[in-house]
């Protein structure tokens, strides 16, 4: 579609997913009307049967700004896939965990809490649940010092290794297939991180001690920031995850690299560390108590069948993001945005959200915002905390956008930049 519309095709048009009729299948198709050749703004644009202004390429409401993000260096080191075992025999139970410990001490020197997504999405504590064989880089005679475990790898790992196509991972049969060292080494510097499911509708942050093996089936960034917990958390940054991220099935699949890379954060503010701090505490308190997982608490708050006057913890997370989101929108300089809070279907998922106009609205900021921070780094500038748009630095054009008045916030706390 990108294509499409590079070469004059204007969509007028669209069905994003819907239902193949009368099929018992689980198909799902989409649509497009256009036409090629400049369209008068007068012409009326549907969008699954809504109309709207315009319609972008990922066939949803569009706003003023057309184009991808790209990848800012402020935002370098910080996000990090999880490690890729690649083979069930390294996975233990807690109690045989703990058994091996017990025969000997040392095995606890390779034997850790293995943290999955299912985990965060679904423990009210985001516990892990198994626990897993990790020898990190240690050689194989190093490995071998350890009985039980190096035993148990050499039985269930080996053999399936044996037949994989690639040549390190069959010599290298009882390390992980990837080792995320680079999450290694930043994460021990750490007590806590924030970790994500990569494939989740909840688009909701965790935080969780260090100390333990993520799986690749987690995003984990590096920070025990309650400011940056309450970003991640917010609105914005949920619909930019959905918007760039992939998909599978109905649900967001977070990609790194293409979401929180791309990602404008705003400056860090003291409201942002206190509502994170909120967020976190409240939130806690009330899937212990009520032996919620991540998933099931949001499915309560998304859920227009439930009434805040019934159920006041659902009553008080609406409130809480409500402030959360508030904050994040001071925090870029866009309080002038109205949110429309209120639930909302957006990628076939109904959500307690903003409105579609404050969606449109909000993408549009940022990813005027991404291409402002790209323009200032290929300058090799760096913008100071909390300015605006190109305030101090008014005699130079913006590389993007030329003499544009300054307006939003910008993140240049220098966090990832080399």
């Amino acid at each position: 579609m990108d294509a499409m519309a590079a070469g004059g095709f204007t969509i007028t048009r669209a069905v994003q997913s819907r239902s193949w009729p009368a099929s018992s299948a689980n198909l799902e198709y989409a649509a497009v009307w256009g036409t090629k050749g400049p369209v008068d703004d007068a012409v009326p644009r549907v969008s699954d049967g809504a109309p709207v202004k315009r319609i972008s390429t990922l066939l949803e409401p569009a706003g003023r700004v057309e184009g991808i993000p790209v990848r800012l260096a402020e935002n370098q080191g910080i996000a990090y896939i999880g490690c890729y075992v690649l083979g069930m025999g390294f996975v233990i139970t807690p109690d045989e965990a703990q058994e091996w410990i017990a025969a000997d001490p040392r095995n606890a020197e390779v034997l850790f809490p293995y943290l999955n997504g299912e985990d965060l999405n679904s423990r009210p504590d985001a516990s892990a649940s198994r626990w897993v064989i990790d020898f990190n880089d240690r050689t194989e005679e190093e490995a071998k010092t350890y009985a039980l475990p190096y035993g148990r790898v050499l039985e269930r790992v080996k053999p399936e290794r044996a037949r994989n196509n690639r040549k390190p991972r069959r010599e290298h049969w009882w390390r992980f297939a990837e080792l995320a060292t680079g999450l290694r080494a930043t994460a021990a510097k750490l007590p806590e991180v924030l970790a994500i499911a990569r494939v989740s509708k909840t688009v909701m942050p965790m935080r969780v001690p260090t100390g333990q093996v993520m799986s690749e089936a987690c995003v984990v960034f590096a920070s025990a920031d309650f400011g940056d917990q309450a970003v991640l958390s917010s609105t914005a940054h949920q619909l930019w995850a959905i918007t760039y991220g992939s998909g599978m099935r109905n649900d967001p699949r977070y990609t790194p690299s293409d979401v929180f890379e791309t990602f404008a954060r705003p400056a860090a503010t003291s409201r942002l560390e206190s509502v994170g701090r909120t967020l976190h505490s409240e939130r806690q308190e009330i899937m212990l108590r009520r032996n919620l997982g991540l998933t099931s608490l949001y499915n309560l708050v998304n859920d227009p069948a439930v009434d805040s006057g019934g159920d006041p913890d659902v009553a008080r997370l609406r409130e809480i993001h409500v402030e959360l989101d508030d904050s994040v929108m001071d925090a870029y300089g866009w309080p002038d945005i109205d949110l429309q809070r209120g639930f909302h279907v957006f990628r076939q998922v109904r959500r307690w959200t903003v409105g579609p106009a404050a969606r449109v609205e909000i993408l549009d900021r940022l990813l005027e915002e991404n291409r402002r921070r790209r323009g200032w780094e290929g300058r090799g500038l760096e913008a100071k905390p909390g300015q605006t748009g190109l305030a101090g630095r008014a005699a130079e054009p913006d590389p993007v956008f030329g003499d544009v008045a300054p307006r939003y916030h910008c993140d240049a706390t220098g966090r990832g930049n080399d």
